[in-house]
Parts: C-alpha cells; structure tokens; sequence
C-alpha cells in the first residue's frame, strides 16, 4: 500500500474570544469603553488617548481594542499612576451620574429601527447620511433620557473603505470586523447561553445572534446572521450594508422588520410607538398586525392599533429611491403572510401598491410603510412638500397641498460634532444649561460677547489640527501605494493654515453636482493661485460600488486634483469616514454643498459645520432652505432659472466664482493689524448665534414628541382601552361605510343659484342645499365644495375648500347647506367632495374614501 504524502480534514473553526486580563482597579475602563458614552464625551476621550497614544491612533480610537492591546508593563504603571488613576475615578463618577438617572417616563417610549446607525467608526454599521443621523437621534434619545431602544444589523463588512488607485479610480475594500474586539455585548438569556431570534423565511428559519450596543442609557439592538446555523445563502444577510442582489435586500428587511420585531418580543420589550427610520423597516408592522392577530383580533382591528402607533420617515425625495419587489420574489418569502392575516393574497400585496388593482405593480416597502403608518414625514420642510407629491397617489381624492405628510427637519447631535474647543468656549460663554435648552437661541447670542481674537485663534488651532490629520493620512497612503515621495512632500509643503479653506465632503451621487467648480478651469485656477489670497479645496467622499457616475466623478477630480496648477490646491482625501468627518466639519471655514434642487432631502454635514464656526455656501435646499440668514453664511438661489440642466448648472457654478471673487475671499483676507478678519467674524458669530441652535438633535428630537409620538401614543392608548374597545368600533364603522358606500348617493341640489355654474360674479354669495341619501349610514358623511386654480404650468391645486354645514335629516337624507362665493376673478374649477367623517379619525387620510360630483 502506498503511503499518501498528506491526509487532513477540513478544520472546523469556532470563533473564541480571550478578553485582554484587566487588574480589577481597571475594570471600569472597561465597563466605558463598552458604552458608547465615550464618543461624545471629550474627558473620557482624552483619557483613553493618554492611557497610550500611539496605541490609541493605531486602532483608530477604539477603547475596546485598546484595553485590549494594552501591555502588561502599560497597566502596571497605570496603577502606580496616582493622577491618571484620579482621572480614572473622575471620568466614570460623571458616567455613573448620568447612567444612574431613570428614563422620563412621561413622555411616550418609542421602538426606533433603522438599517444603519453611525455611532462611531470604530462600528462600521453604517454607509452615510442615514446612518449618521440614526445614531444620532439615539445618542441624543439618551441625553433627554427618553424611554427609547433602537434595532439595527450588526454587519460582518459593514460598508466599504476606500482607496484611490494611482489613477483616481474608487477602490472599494471590504475588511471584515472582529465582534470581539468592538465597543458591544453579546445579548445572552437568563442561562447565559447566547440569544437566538428564529427568522421565518419561506418554509425555514434563519437564526441570528443579538448584540447590545449601550448608547449612554439607550440599548442598540443589532441582528447578525454570520454564523453556523444558517446555510451559506442566509449567512450573508447581514455581511454588508446595501449589499447583494434583491433577493439579498428582501431577506435583509425581513430580517430587520420581522426579525426585529421578534427579537424585541423575546426580550419583553413594547413601546408606544414604534418608529421606521426609512421603508427598509416597514415590515415590523406587518409582524406586529400578526401579533395582534394571534391575540384574537381581525385584521382591521389589527390595523387600527398598528397604525394608530407607528410612524414613517422617509429620506428619499425621489420614487426611483424607494425599494420594489418583483411579486415572484415577494411572494416566494411572503406567502403565507395572507393566510395568518386573513386576507387575500391580492388585498396583501395590494398594501404595498399605490393601485392595488395593477398587478404589473411591484411591491414598494415605501408604500406599504405608508398604509400601515398613522403618520408620515420628510425630513424637511422642502422635503416634507416633496413628498407629499411623491406620495399622493396613494391617497387618491386628495390634493399634495391637503396630505397629512408632515416634516421634521434634521439636526444633528451637538456633543458628538462640537469640537472640544467649541464646546469649552460655549461653556465660557453661554448660560450654563445651555446643554439641556440647546433650542433657545438667546443663550447662543453668548457667542457675541467671545472676543474676536479668541475665535479666530480657535478656527486656525481646528485648521492646523485638520492639516496634520490629513497630512498624516497622505503619507500612510504613499507608503501603501508607493507613490512619488516628492509628489506628497510637495502637497504637504503646500498646506497652509493661512488660506482660505473650503470643504466640499459628502457621499459622490451625481445630483450633488461635486463636478460644478470645474467648470471653468481657467477661473478657477486664478482664484487658488492667487499668492496674496490663496484658497485651498478639500474634498472628500465615497460613491456606492455601483455607481460608475459617482466613482468617474472622484476620479475626475482627482485628475484635475493632479495637474501642477491645482496640486496643493485642491485635495482629495481618501476614506470619509467618522473621524475624518469630525476633523472636516471643524476644520475648514467654508462648508460647500451644491444639490440639483430639490434633490436635498435634509443634509446634515452643514448643521455639523455650523456647531463649529464653519460657515456654509450651499444651495438652498433641504435644511439650508430653512437655515440661511442674510450675514450669516451665502446662498445660491432655491428657483431654477433653466428647465435645462446644463444651463443651470453653468449658471450655479458662475455663481459660485462670483460668490468667491467678489465677496468671501475678499472678506476673508480683510485683516486688520492682528492679521484677524473683522467681517469674517461677524459672520461667525451671526451664523453660531441665528442658525445652530435651530439644527441640535435636541431640537428634532422634540419635534418628534412634539408633532407626532405625543398624539399618536395618547390615540393609541385610547383605542386599547378596555380590551381595544374602540379600535374595535372604528374597525365596524369602517367596514359598515365600505359596505355601504358605493349605495350612497345625492338626491338633489338646489339648482337655483348652484355654485358650479359656469360663469360667477367675485364677491356675490351663493346658496347651496345638497340632500344625500347615506344609505343606513348615521351621519356618517361630510361635504364640501373643493375650488382648484391651475398653474402655469398645468399643475391643479386647491384654492379654497367650502365645508358644507348639516341643516338636518329625514331618515336616510341628510341636507348640507352653505352659503358660498369667491373674492377673487380668474378661471377656476369647482366640484363637490363627498367623504366619510369620524370623530376618532386622526385625519382624512387615514379612510381615504372620495366620492365626487357636480
């Protein structure tokens, strides 16, 4: 027999984690490195930076790996260290003292999902925009100490890093994170065996592990499918964000929405509201209608409840943006939904159609977000109106300018994004609860008493800082490259801390238009090249893998970035990220954004500007529409002057060159003896003083209590009262007006002096008497006279609506009367709405049934 010159099975690898040995007199170390506290508290940052520096920068400010490296020689003369030690009990006494306070019961508690959430770059959970704002809607949930949990992914890859090619070319690296040595907890049940939540997917279950993220008191819940009980096509689920094909995007927001909801079920959590940061999340309502329905409920009983309790913001300003599924696929995960609601597979479909009927219709988890959520909103007043357009066609018999849409919008979290010494100059200069009443505007006009001189010492410090950041990251990239040396000694050299420095840094989708400065070079050119003004742009993000215009843009820039007239003066830097973010958004004098209007949901990196002394040049759209302030920053107009893109986009960017020849650079380098810009101050000032304080997360937060969660969770309440005693009412109500409404019907109008004649005379009144035969309903419907005047453009919208007043009944006919006439002359159009009326509605939209006539 002939001996094989090797012989081994195929290893099976289970993960082990050996936690770093910690002396107990530094347990609670880690205890704070295990809450994310430490993000947006610079003491506890400053203290594990000066446990070890150099480790610290090397795993990119994560305390948990540091705690974890940390040499046993390094602890031993930590604890011989009797000041630092101090520093230790310091820093957690102020986080036990914030930990150890209850959570503000008064105010209504709230389940909040989400498929990113931006904490920290040391958890690569999310991608953008998003993300950033879901984590900081959850940090700030914990400063206000709201009854709060949150439901996200814990993602094996996360979102890429990137890299630029010697070329320019986007390089996409996808670096696979090590749980064990990130800032969270495995959630384990009472017998210390680790939590599985069981995810039903066709006629299987994907099994996901639970980790805890501790947000200051708020626990972030995130659901991970990478491991050995699922099969090699479901353990990618959660590997990375926004990754995959479709069928990989249903399975993810099965998971987060079904799944999510599960998983709060085994940890005996209920809210009072439950809130879906984007559509990615609908389907925790579709879990919770099943819920109610085991209890015992219809499915319109059902409804009512999980309605009247849930809450849909949307992000996108676009319908392209939204998420839809091909019925085959939908259907091979979502089958035998219909059957546990007791509905039919078209009617369940249908929820996530906007014509129910069209069975060409994909499945949009927008939609459907939007039927089973009480209430809707944009993320912005402009976009709060876009999406009422978006949206109206789901609403049939009601005008965009009528929609129940609302808007709150965006802030950002003012401790995370404040620099450090922003925050100890506001702490100098402001009322001293300026934290806790970030939305009062008087406490900011502190800002004027500040000297000049101790602002623009703080700007050039934030600068400096910025460059030696940047510079450090342009040589870790030569060294990986192996680029020219010289090339980047030049391009260091040429940093100067004296120059006027613009940042334009922001996910690299076309319709943010980073391409509009270049469009005329030689103009350009003269304006960074002017020795006694030089102006210095940054510029800085990521384009989706998938987005060849996004990623020909970065290259594209780059090239220019390369020429010898623009090296120095225009920079790409590589792999925007959290702490680059921080370093940017406190570090230039000018934050740019340039969005095709009114592509601009919100965008929040400006409000970040704002917090430090940065001031903004953007177009104004989404939060800049509602921001700018003459004095305190600069704006490009929000109306279009061309239909043509082109051409506005030529325009935009002449603008632009004009904003920066004739007014900021001008301004900027206005210095007096000091070498201090007077009138760039007072715009500091003016833009700190009238504008931050209306962009704190503190402030979206109570928006949110404010124009949403307070009303929907004291409806709510009131609707399960007494074993759901009058969602059960509403339910019969509706489903009596729906068996009756198509026999309802009008029995006359008074033809004497109709208002829907043809030709009226402006400030006559008119006398209207319609009877309606409501078919056995009781006083079940409402009406009125719906006016539209047309814009020049074709577009209808309501100019006035005339509610008909209930003059009596006879039986079945009921008599509405109104006396009616028009102030204004001009071309019109009239018709009579007829409409189901109830107290206990929350609004029109919730029963949208219309019947019109004349």
């Amino acid at each position: 027999m002939k001996i094989k010159a090797s012989n081994a099975n195929q290893a099976s690898w289970k993960p082990v984690i050996v936690r770093s040995n910690m002396p107990a007199e530094l347990s609670k170390l880690e205890e704070l490195a295990h809450n994310m506290w430490w993000v947006w508290n610079y003491e506890a940052r400053d203290l594990f930076r000066d446990i070890d520096s150099e480790l610290y920068h090397d795993v990119k400010h994560n305390p948990v790996m540091l705690l974890e490296r940390l040499s046993y020689t390094r602890k031993e003369e930590i604890l011989k260290d009797k000041a630092l030690m101090k520093r230790i009990q310091d820093v957690y006494a102020k986080f036990r003292k914030y930990m150890d306070v209850e959570p503000d019961r008064t105010r209504p508690s709230v389940a909040y999902f989400c498929m990113e959430y931006g904490i920290h770059s040391a958890l690569k959970i999310y991608s953008g925009g998003l993300g950033m704002l879901a984590g900081d809607y959850v940090k700030e949930a914990s400063d206000s100490n709201v009854d709060m949990c949150a439901v996200g992914f814990l993602y094996r890859y996360g979102y890429f890093t990137q890299s630029l090619a010697m070329d320019g070319q986007q390089i996409a690296n996808y670096e696979a994170q090590n749980f064990g040595s990130l800032p969270i907890e495995q959630q384990l049940n009472e017998d210390g065996t680790p939590m599985i939540i069981d995810v039903p997917y066709m006629n299987y279950h994907v099994h996901a592990y639970v980790w805890r993220v501790n947000v200051g008191r708020v626990k972030l819940y995130l659901l991970d499918t990478d491991n050995e009980m699922n099969s090699e096509f479901d353990k990618p689920i959660t590997h990375a964000l926004y990754g995959g094909d479709w069928e990989n995007r249903l399975k993810q927001e099965i998971l987060l929405g079904i799944g999510g909801m599960l998983l709060l079920k085994k940890l005996g959590i209920k809210k009072d509201i439950y809130h879906c940061n984007e559509g990615h999340a609908a389907l925790c309502n579709l879990q919770r209608l099943c819920d109610y329905i085991d209890e015992g409920l219809s499915f319109n009983q059902a409804m009512e409840l999980v309605r009247a309790s849930s809450l849909y913001t949307v992000h996108t300003p676009v319908p392209a943006g939204h998420d839809y599924f091909d019925e085959g696929l939908f259907g091979k995960y979502m089958g035998g939904y219909a059957h546990k609601l007791g509905i039919s597979w078209d009617e369940f479909i249908g929820m996530g159609r906007t014509n129910p009927d069209d069975h060409e219709e994909k499945f949009c988890m927008s939609t459907f977000a939007c039927n089973t959520c009480q209430e809707v909103n944009g993320v912005s007043w402009l976009h709060g109106e876009v999406s009422k357009k978006m949206f109206n066609n789901i609403w049939n018999g009601y005008y965009p300018e009528e929609s129940h849409v609302g808007y709150v919008t965006n802030g950002v979290h003012f401790p995370t994004w404040c620099a450090t010494e922003w925050r100890q100059i506001y702490a100098k200069y402001f009322d001293a609860k300026h934290l806790s009443d970030q939305s009062n505007e008087e406490i900011w006009h502190g800002i004027y008493n500040c000297p000049d001189e101790e602002i623009w010492a703080t700007r050039q410090a934030l600068k400096k800082k910025l460059f030696k950041y940047v510079g450090e990251q342009y040589k870790e990239t030569w060294l990986k490259n192996q680029g020219d040396p010289q090339r980047v000694v030049k391009l260091i050299e040429n940093f100067n801390p004296n120059a006027l420095v613009i940042g334009f840094c922001r996910r690299f989708a076309t319709y943010k238009r980073a391409h509009l400065l270049f469009t005329d070079l030689e103009r350009l050119s003269k304006i960074v090249n002017n020795p006694e003004h030089p102006v210095i742009f940054l510029f800085a993000g990521k384009a989706h893998p998938a987005d060849g215009a996004g990623q020909g843009l970065i290259k594209k820039i780059y090239e220019i970035s390369q020429r010898p007239e623009f090296q120095g003066k225009i920079i790409f830097v590589e792999d925007y990220d959290f702490l680059l973010a921080r370093r940017l958004v406190s570090g230039v004098d000018i934050w740019m954004n340039t969005p095709t209007r009114p592509m601009e949901a919100s965008g929040t990196s400006g409000e970040k500007a704002e917090m430090n002394g940065v001031v903004n040049l953007s177009v104004k759209d989404g939060w800049w529409l509602e921001g700018y302030r003459e004095g305190a920053g600069w704006a490009l107009t929000e109306k279009r002057t061309y239909q043509n893109q082109e051409y506005q986009d030529r325009l935009d960017a002449a603008t632009i060159y004009s904003l920066l020849e004739n007014e900021i650079v001008p301004l900027y380098y206005n210095k007096d003896k000091k070498g201090i810009s007077k009138g760039w101050i007072a715009v500091i000032k003016n833009s700190i003083a009238k504008i931050a304080p209306h962009y704190t997360m503190k402030r979206q937060l109570d928006d949110y209590y404010e124009k949403f969660y307070n009303k929907e969770a004291k409806r709510f309440h009131a609707l399960a009262k007494d074993n759901y005693r009058l969602a059960k009412e509403i339910a019969l109500w509706k489903e009596n007006v729906t068996e009756r409404w198509d026999a309802i019907n009008v029995v006359s109008i008074n033809r004497n002096e109709d208002f829907t004649n043809a030709c009226l005379d402006a400030g006559k009144k008119y006398n209207i008497e319609v009877v309606i035969d409501e078919a056995g309903l009781d006083d079940a419907i409402g009406l009125e006279l719906v006016t539209l005047t047309t814009d020049k453009d074709g577009q209808d919208h309501v100019y006035k609506v005339h509610p008909l007043t209930l003059k009596g009944r006879e039986g079945n006919k009921y008599t509405f009367v109104a006396s009616l006439g028009m102030d204004d002359a001009g071309s019109f159009k009239v018709c009579y709405r007829m409409y189901p009326k109830n107290k206990n509605l929350p609004h029109r939209q919730d029963f949208c049934y219309v019947k019109w006539f004349s």
